[in-house]
C-alpha cells in the first residue's frame, strides 16, 4: 500500500473518526484505525465495537491495500506537521512509514483482517432527512438520557418513526424530553434505542447543512452524511411507555419570560443543597416565589412576575432539570403547567407541541 495526500486532506477524516477510539482498550486492534486505499480514495475506519465511523477522502493512490495503525499516533503526527505539508504513507514489512519533507515516522501495524467491521445492517427502512432536522431532535432531547442506569434501556435515546413523524425521546426516570419533526413520505412504525455514546458522536458529526440518510435495522442504526458513514449498535430493550408520563393539559398554567425565569432560577440555585439541587416554587396569581436552602442554614429567595391562572401551588424540583428544559425551549416565552404539588411539570413553548419537557417533582 502506498498513497500521498496533503496534510489537511488526511487530517479531516482522522479527526472525524477519532472520537470512538478509546484510550484504554482490552483489544489492541481497537486503538487502531483501518486504512483502506483503493482507486483514488482512502477510507479511514474506527470502532469501539458499539459505534463504527468510516470517513472517506480523495488521495493519490500508487498501490492499493489495507492496514491498521494507531489512530491517535497517526492523528498526532498529522497535526504536528506544518500546514500545507505533503504526506507520503507506505507499508514496509510490518511497519507503516510516514514521510513529509525531512520528517520520517515508522509506526507498528496489525493485520486488517483482524479489524472488526459492520458491513450490512439489514436496514428495514431508509429515511432521507435534513441534517438540521435530526440535529434539532438530538439537541432538544439528549440531555435527558440516563448516564449509567441499571435500566440499561434508559442509557440512550429512542428514535421512533410512524406516519409522517420522526420522534426522539430521552428519559432518566426523573425527567423526560420529547421532540418530533414532520418528514416527507410515509414512515413505517419502528422504535430503536441508540446508545448514549452513539447519540453524542452523531451530534458531533452533524454540520447542520444538507441532507442525510438514516437507515434503521433490527440491531443497528446507520447514518450517511458528508463522506462519513456512522453505524451504531442498538440497545436491545423495551423503552418505557413514555406517553403515559406526559401530563395531560392542566388549568394551572404559568407563562413567563424565559431568560428572566432562567436567571432567577440560577441565582436562587446558588444556595441550594449541592447534592440534591432542590428548589421550591410557590406559584400564585401575584407571581412565582423561588426558594432554596442548604445544610449550612443559608437561604435564597427570589420573586418573579408571571402570567398565571389556577390554584396556589407549592412544589419542589431539581433546579438543574428545570434549567436544562428551559435551555431547550426556542421561544422568548415559556409555559409550565402542573396539576398539583405532587405532579410532574410540563414545560413547552407557548402554543407549540412538537417539543415537550417533563420534570418530576421532588420532596423538600
Amino acid at each position: 500500500m502506498k498513497f500521498s495526500a496533503a496534510r489537511d486532506v488526511l487530517l479531516k477524516p482522522l479527526q472525524a473518526v477519532i472520537g470512538v477510539v478509546e484510550r484504554r482498550q482490552t483489544m489492541p486492534i481497537l486503538s487502531n484505525v483501518l486504512l483502506v486505499a483503493r482507486g483514488n480514495e482512502l477510507a479511514v475506519t474506527a470502532t469501539d465495537l458499539e459505534v463504527e465511523l468510516v470517513a472517506q477522502t480523495e488521495v493519490s493512490v500508487e498501490a492499493g491495500g489495507e492496514i491498521t495503525v494507531s489512530g491517535r499516533k497517526l492523528l498526532d503526527i498529522c497535526r504536528a506537521l506544518p500546514d500545507g505539508s505533503a504526506i507520503d504513507i507506505s507499508v514496509s514489512g510490518e511497519k507503516v512509514v510516514i514521510r513529509s519533507g525531512r520528517s520520517k515516522f515508522s509506526l507498528a501495524t496489525l493485520p486488517a483482517a483482524e479489524f472488526p467491521t459492520v458491513d450490512d445492517i439489514k436496514a428495514g427502512q431508509t429515511i432521507e432527512v435534513e441534517q438540521s432536522v435530526l440535529g434539532r431532535l438530538i439537541e432538544k432531547t439528549h440531555f435527558s438520557m440516563a448516564q449509567q442506569d441499571v435500566r440499561y434501556y434508559l442509557n440512550g435515546m429512542l428514535l421512533e418513526t410512524g406516519g409522517k413523524h420522526l420522534r426522539a425521546v430521552a428519559t432518566d426516570g426523573h425527567r423526560l424530553a420529547l421532540c418530533e419533526a414532520e418528514v416527507d413520505g410515509s414512515l413505517d412504525e419502528q422504535q430503536v434505542i441508540v446508545p448514549r455514546k452513539g447519540v453524542l458522536e452523531l451530534q458531533r458529526l452533524m454540520s447542520g447543512e444538507g441532507s442525510l440518510n438514516l437507515e434503521l435495522g433490527p440491531n443497528h442504526v446507520r447514518v450517511q452524511l458528508d463522506g462519513i458513514r456512522f453505524t451504531s449498535k442498538l440497545i436491545d430493550g423495551r423503552f418505557p411507555e413514555y406517553e403515559r408520563v406526559i401530563p395531560k393539559e392542566s388549568s394551572n398554567e404559568l407563562t413567563a419570560e424565559r431568560e428572566g425565569f432562567r436567571g432567577a432560577l440560577q441565582r436562587t440555585a446558588i444556595l441550594s443543597n449541592e447534592k440534591y439541587r432542590g428548589i421550591r416554587l410557590i406559584i400564585r396569581d401575584s407571581g412565582v416565589v423561588m426558594q432554596a436552602h442548604n445544610p449550612e442554614q443559608e437561604e435564597a429567595e427570589e420573586e418573579l412576575e408571571v402570567t398565571y391562572s389556577g390554584e396556589d401551588i407549592e412544589i419542589g424540583f431539581n433546579v438543574n432539570y428545570l434549567l436544562d428544559a428551559l435551555g431547550a425551549v426556542d421561544d422568548d416565552q415559556v409555559t409550565l403547567s402542573v396539576l398539583d404539588g405532587n405532579s410532574s411539570c410540563l414545560i413547552r413553548q407557548p402554543g407549540k407541541d412538537e417539543c415537550k419537557f417533563v420534570v418530576m417533582p421532588m420532596r423538600l
